[in-house]
Formats: structure tokens, sequence, C-alpha cells
């Protein structure tokens, strides 16, 4: 019986706690940022706190793909790292709506480069048989991150001020990239940094292969994008303090889940996996949309939190297990393409039903769970997700 290789090494766990760290420093931000753009009289363009993060994202995925399989996973990680601790220094300064604006589309280029490496990096060291496994515990920690961040942020904007956890954001952005110099860089055939590798040729942006779970997860996570936007202002209007709550709520609830959905999707198949997780999507977007009291939307909370834990490493999986191993950036890129584009258009469209007004509150999130319902109509049609590896795509090409 032939044993598959573990990939529990110490590189592999560094990665994990650099994630954790670099999620951190740009979700702690997050809850406090509706009210902070208010108050410098921005509140008719909050759809675009989110918006604009998510569009430079997604604008720099193909440059951080292509970086990624050219000079090295490592550089392209420690590129995001830095946009994160730069940016969370200027936010005190730039303290106008047009300055605010510009970083947040600036702060967004972090993003789309960080996980692009990190994925990448992840897929290089694990082996087939355990990809699910292995990218559900390394989301796990960005999740952590991410279940830290805006629960820590509240705490400080609720003791100290706004500038304060820019601040914190800041630095610890700078531990994840000091975590960074120890890992052992996995990609083989290095090229130097060069300007022609900005140049992108139209078939250097999309990686055709992954189109499919692409689309799928643009419908899942508009709704991510729906509650990043709405949620804070909802909180609020139920009584919530903290504006964080709901977010650290989600967050918990995906991370034992992640490790059970990785690991069933190893043995039964991504999309089985994935037809569950758009299904918990719609329930708990139908439950925010008639929640009325603070326990509903934590329970709701709960329940969408499922479904992120079940979806995010799945589609990582899935996109892994189609892409050819020379051109595993670009098909993790394109996959984060789609993401960034999904929570964007889902934090314009739900800013604009929103418009500041309560009474739209059911409208915007039965409105997402709309489109988490497209997502669960074209998986219905999927029989088979998993017939080709990497390796095995490589062999007939």
């Amino acid at each position: 019986m032939r044993l598959t290789p573990s990939f529990f090494t110490l590189d592999f766990f560094l990665l994990c706690l650099s994630s954790f760290l670099f999620f951190s420093s740009f979700n702690m931000i997050i809850p406090e940022l509706p009210a902070y753009l208010t108050s410098l009289g921005g509140e008719d363009y909050k759809g675009l706190i989110i918006a604009l993060f998510t569009l430079s994202a997604g604008l720099s995925r193909p440059f951080s793909g292509k970086l990624a399989d050219k000079i090295g996973r490592i550089p392209v990680m420690m590129v995001g790292a830095t946009v994160c601790f730069v940016v969370g220094l200027l936010y005190p300064i730039l303290t106008f709506v047009s300055g605010f604006l510009f970083l947040r589309f600036a702060h967004g280029f972090s993003t789309g480069f960080t996980p692009t490496g990190a994925s990448a990096y992840v897929a290089d060291i694990v082996p087939f048989q355990k990809r699910g496994e292995a990218m559900g515990i390394q989301s796990l920690f960005g999740s952590l991150g991410m279940a830290a961040g805006p629960a820590v942020g509240g705490l400080i904007a609720s003791i100290w001020s706004i500038n304060t956890v820019f601040y914190c954001a800041a630095f610890t952005a700078i531990f994840s990239i000091l975590i960074l110099f120890r890992l052992k860089e996995t990609l083989v055939k290095k090229e130097p940094l060069s300007f022609r590798l900005f140049k992108l040729k139209r078939h250097e942006i999309i990686e055709p292969r992954v189109l499919l779970p692409s689309i799928v997860l643009f419908l899942s996570v508009f709704s991510f994008g729906v509650v990043l936007t709405v949620i804070p202002d909802f909180s609020t209007y139920l009584g919530i303090e903290n504006k964080g709550l709901f977010f650290a709520v989600f967050t918990i609830s995906s991370l034992g889940i992640r490790l059970i959905a990785g690991k069933t999707s190893d043995r039964y198949g991504r999309v089985v996996v994935l037809r569950v997780a758009v299904i918990c999507m719609m329930l708990a977007m139908v439950s925010v949309a008639f929640a009325e009291t603070k326990t509903v939307l934590l329970l709701s909370g709960v329940l969408f939190g499922a479904a992120v834990g079940m979806y995010s490493p799945t589609t990582t999986a899935w996109v892994v297990d189609l892409s050819l191993d020379h051109y595993r950036g670009r098909a993790i890129a394109t996959m984060y393409i789609f993401l960034e584009s999904g929570i964007g258009v889902g934090a314009l469209v739900s800013g604009w039903l929103f418009a500041n007004n309560p009474e739209n509150f059911r409208l915007v999130f039965l409105s997402s769970g709309g489109v988490a319902f497209l997502a669960f109509l074209i998986l219905i049609f999927i029989k088979r997700d998993r017939m080709f590896s990497g390796h095995s795509l490589e062999s007939v090409n």
C-alpha cells in the first residue's frame, strides 16, 4: 500500500501563520469603515468601500498570477503584505473622502497578490490526494484572521480611536512579512524580475480551464459583498453595538467545517460539497432578511459561515485540480478575479439597493439569496468535477 506524503511541514504551518496575520490586518478595519466614511461626509459612497477594494484586487490578479509563475510565490506574497502596511499608515493622513476612496482602491492590491502566491505555494507542496484537506487548513488560518481582525478592530475602536485601528492593522501586516523570509521558494524555474513580465497577453489574463468553478464562485460570493457592505448598518439598526460581531460569528462558524469540507471533497468530489454550501448561503440570506433580533441575525451568521467554510477551500482545490502545473498561478489568479468581481458587484448592487434606507434591508438580502440560487442551478447540471488532476491534464496536452 502506497502512503501519501504528509504535508504537515514547518513551511506549511509558517505559511498558515502568515496568512492569519495578513487576513487579520486588512479585515481589522472593515466593520468601522462605513461609520468612518460617514464621518468624512461620504455616506453616499458606502458601496465603494468594498467595491473599490475588490476592483483593484481583481485588476491585479493577472499580474500576480503571471509573476507567481515567473519570479516565485514568496515575492508575490510579500508585495501584498507590504501594500497592507503602507496603506494602513496612510489612512490617518488622507482624511478626506476622495483620499479615503483612493486608499481603498490601493489597499485592494494587497489581496490581489498575497492570496494568489499563498494558494500556489500550498498547491506546490501538497499531494493531489490531500489537496482539499490542505486548502481547508490553510483557509482555516485565514478565517481565524478574518474573525480576530474585526473583533479586535471593533474593541480597539471602542477604547481608543479609528486611527489606532489603522496603525494596528499596518503593523500586523509587517509581522506576516517577517514570517515569509523563513519559507523556501517552491518555484523551480525562476526568472529575474523585468518590465516585460508586466506586459500581459490576452491569453495570460484568464485561464479557460477553470472558468466553470470560477463562475460558480462569482455567484456564490455575491452575498459576501452584500454582507460586507450592509451588515454594519443592519447591526446598528438592530441595536448591536459591536459592528464586527456578525463577522466574528460567521468566521468562527466557518472554521471547523473547512476541515470537514476539504476532506469530504477529496473523497466525494468538489461539486457535492459546493451544492450544500450554496444551499446554506441561500438559507442564510433569507434568514438575515427576516431577522428582527440580535439572536436571529447571529444564527444567520452561523449559516453564512458554514457556506463560506465549505465553498472557499473546495473551490480552490477544484481550480487546482483542473489547472496545469506551469500555469497554476494563472489559474488561481483567474479564480480570484471572479471572486473579487462577485464581491465587488455584490457590494455595489447592495449599496445601490440599500440607499441608506432601512426599509430596503429585506430587498437587499433576498436579492443576494436569489443570486446564490443561480449558482445552485449550475451545480445541479454538473455530473463530474474531478476527471483530471493538473498532472494528468499535462500528459494529454
